[in-house]
This record gives structure tokens, sequence and C-alpha cells, in this order.
């Protein structure tokens, strides 16, 4: 291996065998309670507590350290309201038989349509941007590396340190998501990824029985 700068690690902790699967357990029993909700309160979030929730997404894993994602948190009525606009536009032409009947019979048993209000209703979206050129300083313009990948594990930590802050979200991708760009003000360089809502969920808020079925252990993991 070629010489390279390193500093000792020193802010790993290492615990005992036993708190270590009664901390496995208790996350475990936490992430279940995450849920996506598509009824939000209008109730206001400390713009501190998503700060602190997108600095955690930007501590996710990347290619090459170049960390190749954008995020731009809206709180702003005028915004919200243009990207419900658009996004509610595309997801007429989606539902009207855009996305084909296999598509559109799997999200059936959601009960999701073209109506879109939490766009507008919640206090914050977040779009999530990725970024085909940069380096690990914001000015840099060489090529970036596993940018899908990369990118999807900090949506990822978003969503977890959302969840975990006392918050709930929905992941929307409407297709296509160019007019993200435009209303976020992004440029050629970055591709829209994902919006995610965030806030409160509202007093009548559900979850779909769909939803709740989780595939099992045996179903998602072999061990070898």
């Amino acid at each position: 291996m070629k010489d390279h700068a390193n500093v000792p690690l020193n802010d790993y902790i290492e615990y005992p065998p036993a708190e270590m699967l009664k901390r496995s357990e208790q996350f475990f029993e936490d992430i279940k309670r995450r849920h996506s909700i598509r009824k939000f309160s209008d109730r206001p979030v400390d713009k501190a507590i998503i700060e602190n929730c997108i600095k955690a997404a930007g501590r996710a894993p990347s290619g090459a350290n170049h960390q190749p994602w954008h995020f731009v948190a809206i709180q702003s009525a005028e915004v919200k309201k243009q990207i419900r606009e658009q996004a509610e536009a595309l997801e007429q032409s989606f539902y009207q038989g855009r996305a084909g009947d296999e598509w559109l019979d799997a999200l059936k048993p959601l009960g999701t349509d073209a109506q879109k209000p939490y766009l507008q209703h919640a206090p914050w979206l977040i779009a999530v941007f990725s970024q085909k050129k940069g380096g690990i300083h914001a000015d840099e313009k060489n090529t970036n590396y596993y940018v899908h990948e990369s990118v999807g594990l900090a949506t990822g930590f978003l969503l977890n340190a959302l969840h975990h802050s006392g918050l709930v979200t929905l992941t929307h991708t409407p297709k296509p998501m160019s007019f993200l760009s435009k209303v976020c003000y992004r440029d050629d360089n970055e591709r829209p990824y994902m919006l995610i809502i965030a806030g409160y969920p509202a007093d009548d808020a559900t979850i779909p029985e769909h939803a709740l079925v989780k595939k099992s252990l045996e179903d998602i993991a072999t061990f070898l």
C-alpha cells in the first residue's frame, strides 16, 4: 500500500459483548418505529434540528470520500407551493397511465394518488441532489465515483437522523424530477435524487397495513 497521511483512530468506543447485543436490539426496536406517512402537521420544526440531521448525512461513506451530494432544505411556503404544483402535474400523467398497470397495481395497497398536499403542509422538504463532478473540497471539479451508491447511503443516514430526532418522513421521487433543479437553483453538475418530506405527524396520520409487511431475516440475509 502506498504511503498516505493517517491519524490515530481515537474516537472508537468498544462495548462489552452483552452491551453490544443490547444496543443492537435497542436500535432495531427504535428503527421499527420508522414509517413513511402521508399526513403531516404544519407545526414548525427548528432549523437547527434539520441542520444537525444534514450534518449527520454528510458523514456517510462515499467513493474516494468525494461526498457527491447536496441537500436543499426548504421551508419557504412559496417554494413548497411551486414544488407541489409541478410534482402533482407530473403525478397526474403517472397515475393516468404513464406508470403502467403493473406499477399502479403495486401502489394500490398504499393508497397513493396524484394529490400531494403534504408537499405544502409539512414544515420541511429536503431535496437531495447528486453531483457528477466534485472532490473532498467544495470548489473541486474532479470526477466523482460511485455517485448513486454514495448518495443512497447519505440519504439513508439522513432518514435515520430525522427519525432519531423524533420526526416522521416520506420519500418522494416524482418522475422526471428535473424541475427541482430549477426550483432549487442548482446547476447542470447536479441531478435531483430524492425529495424527503419531514415534520411531525398529523393527529390523524395512518400507516397502510401493506407497509407493515416486512420480509423475515431468513428472506433478506444469508450467513455463510
